[in-house]
């Protein structure tokens, strides 16, 4: 193999990095969250004999990067403003009410309704059961449903 031992390194940040980073980026911010994703990918790269082997590599370096992000946070994690012009279909006040989810809710809520990943995937992810993962979004949707003033039955 002409690539050496890392060879199938490229592979896993392709297949993992984008979904790591999607979820530090959610629980800490665009800021804190890539920073975080930067640091567990080049710890993964440096422990990397012994990363490739784990069950969760994704679980793991969702755990480095929660500890790489105390080194980054400074301020209260602020999601982006929504333009109110950007797009009709976005509620301007979604982020502010995100804000107010816990750390928990929002990643449970924003990694299956923002970017469709499985109870099963977060739990992994998580270290958690998938019952878990449900309550969360539960609680969460029920929280994103009063702050935005949505009835249950309008969801669809």
């Amino acid at each position: 193999m002409g690539t050496g031992a890392r060879g199938d390194f490229p592979t896993f940040v392709e297949n993992v990095g984008a979904r790591l980073r999607q979820a530090l980026i959610t629980a800490y911010g665009p800021e804190v969250g890539a920073e975080a994703t930067a640091e567990a990918l080049a710890y993964a790269w440096e422990h990397w004999e012994r990363i490739k082997v784990m069950d969760n590599p994704a679980g793991y370096l969702y755990r480095v990067g929660q500890t790489k992000s105390r080194w980054y946070r400074r301020r209260p994690m602020r999601l982006p403003e929504v333009p109110e012009s950007s797009a009709p279909w976005v509620e301007p006040g979604l982020p502010k009410i995100l804000e107010g989810l816990s750390r928990q809710q929002r990643l449970s809520v924003v990694l299956c309704h923002g970017y469709g990943w499985t109870r099963a995937e977060v739990a992994e992810l998580l270290a958690v059961n998938a019952a878990t993962v449900q309550r969360h979004v539960d609680r969460g949707m029920a929280k994103l449903r009063s702050g935005l003033g949505v009835d249950e039955d309008s969801d669809a």
